[in-house]
């Protein structure tokens, strides 16, 4: 059993627990030989038992180790340690893609897109070194805190899907592949139908098919016809559609026929969305009439060297008696003019009939046995598992009185129970013999029970220091000194500073022998509840979502307001609590998203004077006076005679602009003396002279 504090394969310090699946539980380790933190993934004990599916668990996980991808969750290590079965895999920090759906309730299409691009590319590289999923679901995929996506649990499925794991197998049904729902053989496609589903679920956030019992949702995986996306979504285009729909085609053979395929069209899908170029197999077309191809010949060819092969060694049967009282070299002779004559044998071809018959019956009754075992239909010994899952949480205690106080610590750890240990001195039995238990055998109790185990010691036995309540350096040192061994354990502990003993067993002031365990149990503090608001200012709308969505926060109201940073146009510009803070989980944040400057406007507010600028102009004259903006706008356009005009303009776009005025001056008839014939006089006509005068002018920001 997995406790906090204990160390798997000499090098893993189990930290915390980070999850749980049905077939395994999932921790948070370092390692002591690479200083760094990893996952380790312990199979659970009602597997571990299965040594049919231990073997292959191994085989599958030792193939996944030789993957190393950047969309995939590396495989460090496999190994075993007192019936404990481990993975220990690279630490992704990060949420499933079932957290991050259901948070943004759906994806965008270039999102989901972005996404199933490098799910593919990961499964991709598991296909090339021939390792099939076989339980691709969202669950199984996560996004990192830098946003790379990764897909997890390679091997396991595989392992799982060729034993009766019913448990694991109906805990995915939302997204298994008809062939897998029938309990056939399944292969790289299924992985892609698998993948259809999972992107279906990305863009609509919804699965296609539901139902009220696994078995309903199976039975429609393998009957009912896809829903098209868009009768959810309007808006997603035909050609992710269509990708979609051909990923979940029924019949493998009308799939991707591999994930090259499948990332291609992809690609090309966030190049020209609305574009319809993804080939869909025509089921009709697969029937009608066609040209025989080069392909087609050399298909047909060797399922011809296939059946007269056949043919040969069934006349090799018959004639076996007679072949070997036969020369060699005759035999020879005589099986070359058999297959020259090409002699047709109507009874052999009936006996052939016969054993095809007979074959395919048998096959058929092998499926249908296992997909009705897989279904519940055929249930053997059906009441005793159920029970057993009803009464995973309790076991039987043992018979320990007696033994060994370690092999007694060896049984309960592998029960799931807790030993702890306080020493007796008796000089009838032999020292660390178990004379006594805190709960007797037979009894059903729950697993993780701490049982009191009462063991004999001579009478120079060691007493036990005190060192609760001292520091964990401290009271190992004193332990140490005294000849103990020390085993550690850590919990959580508001009243207790961390790092600090709560509690130790055996107590203080009982004898132990020398070099007997002494168990510690570490204060690891509070158990930690707050989170640290990261920065989302600078980061778009998703970013924002999916970072508060990893960090264990809730997305809020989103508005948008105008910032004059032009550089946070269309991102965040304000987080209702402040980056580096400390809230609760769960904690709702609202942001606010920039849609660039505030438009600046100006006011004209004053009197417009005449247009003394012209000496012809004098009082009283009628004037045009108009006022245009910078960009064009007329602000007014009017004629009067007496100054100043008042004017209040507030709105204006433009910081300046220009007056007009425009007025006629009438210049009357004149008589002068010519100047070289004094006798005579020279008349100008009356004339009227247009005359325009502007003047620039600046607003007033409002």
């Amino acid at each position: 059993m997995i406790k906090i504090g204990m160390m798997i394969g000499d090098r893993y310090e189990i930290l915390e627990k980070i999850g749980t699946g049905g077939m395994s539980d999932v921790y948070k380790a370092k390692d002591h030989k690479l200083n760094r933190f990893v996952a380790v993934k312990v199979l659970k004990q009602e597997f571990g038992e299965n040594a049919n599916f231990v073997s292959k668990f191994r085989v599958e996980a030792q193939a996944a180790a030789g993957l190393m991808h950047p969309n995939i969750v590396n495989v460090y290590d496999v190994g075993e340690e007192g019936g404990i079965h481990y993975i220990v895999m690279e630490l992704v920090e990060g949420i499933t893609l079932k957290k991050y759906i259901e948070k943004k309730a759906r994806l965008s299409v270039k999102e989901a897109v972005s996404i199933a691009i490098q799910v593919s590319m990961g499964i991709e590289a598991a296909h090339n070194n021939h390792i099939i999923h076989r339980d691709i679901k969202p669950q199984n995929i996560i996004i990192s805190k830098e946003g790379k996506v990764k897909v997890t649990d390679f091997g396991i499925a595989k392992a799982a899907t060729s034993n009766t794991i019913t448990s694991n197998v109906m805990g995915s049904v939302h997204y298994t592949s008809p062939e897998q729902a029938r309990g056939g053989y399944s292969d790289e496609k299924s992985d892609i139908y698998s993948l259809g589903i999972t992107m279906f679920e990305m863009l609509t956030g919804r699965v296609p098919f539901n139902g009220e019992t696994t078995v309903a949702i199976a039975i429609k995986h393998i009957q009912e016809e896809l829903p098209s996306p868009r009768e959810y979504v309007s808006e997603i285009p035909i050609s992710v559609e269509q990708i979609v729909c051909k990923c979940c085609q029924k019949s493998p053979d009308r799939r991707y026929q591999s994930m090259a395929e499948l990332i291609t069209d992809l690609k090309q899908s966030l190049i020209n969305p609305d574009e319809d170029f993804v080939k869909v197999v025509d089921p009709d077309e697969e029937a009608s009439t066609r040209m025989i191809t080069d392909r087609d010949m050399v298909q047909i060819k060797r399922q011809s060297d296939r059946r007269d092969s056949m043919e040969e060694a069934m006349r090799l049967k018959k004639d076996s008696r007679r072949a070997y009282e036969e020369d060699e070299d005759e035999e020879d002779e005589d099986w070359d003019e058999d297959e020259d004559d090409e002699d047709y044998d109507p009874k052999m071809e009936r006996i052939t009939t016969i054993l095809a018959i007979v074959a395919a019956l048998l096959i058929g009754c092998i499926v249908i046995f296992l997909v009705g075992r897989a279904f519940g239909v055929f249930r053997f010994g059906g009441a005793g598992e159920d029970k057993a899952q009803e009464e995973v949480e309790q076991v039987e205690m043992i018979t320990v009185v007696g033994m060994h106080v370690d092999e007694a610590k060896r049984l309960l750890l592998e029960k799931g129970l807790t030993p702890e240990i306080q020493y007796e001195v008796n000089t009838v039995y032999d020292e660390g013999t178990v004379l006594r238990a805190s709960v007797g055998a037979g009894y059903m109790i729950d697993k993780n029970t701490v049982i009191v185990l009462t063991v004999a010691q001579g009478e120079d036995g060691v007493a036990v220091p005190s060192v609760t309540g001292k520091s964990r350096e401290e009271a190992t040192s004193i332990l140490e000194k005294e000849g103990f061994v020390v085993n550690v354990t850590e919990s959580y502990d508001a009243s207790v500073e961390n790092g600090y003993v709560i509690s130790q067993s055996p107590e203080a002031e009982t004898t132990a022998p020398p070099g007997s365990s002494i168990t510690i149990r570490v204060s690891q503090g509070a158990e930690e509840t707050k989170v640290r608001v990261p920065r989302l200012i600078g980061l778009p709308e998703a970013d924002a979502t999916f970072s508060l969505i990893e960090n264990g926060l809730a997305v809020g109201t989103v508005t948008t307001t105008t910032n004059e940073d032009t550089s946070l146009i269309d991102k965040v510009c304000y987080q209702s609590y402040s980056e580096g803070s400390y809230v609760d989980k769960g904690t709702v944040v609202d942001l606010k998203i920039s849609t660039g400057p505030a438009a600046v406007t100006y006011r004209y507010s004053e009197g417009i004077t005449a247009p003394t600028e012209d000496p012809d102009y004098h009082s009283g004259m009628p004037v045009d006076v108009t006022v245009t903006t910078a960009d064009g706008t007329q602000l007014l356009s009017t004629q009067t005679s007496s100054f100043p005009v008042a004017v209040n303009y507030t709105g204006i776009k433009s910081p300046s602009g220009v007056i007009t005025f425009h007025f006629t001056v009438q210049r009357d008839a004149v008589t002068t003396t010519d100047p070289d014939n004094p006798d005579e006089t020279i008349t100008t006509e009356a004339v009227t002279e247009e005359k325009t005068v502007t003047r620039e002018i600046n607003f007033v920001q409002e």
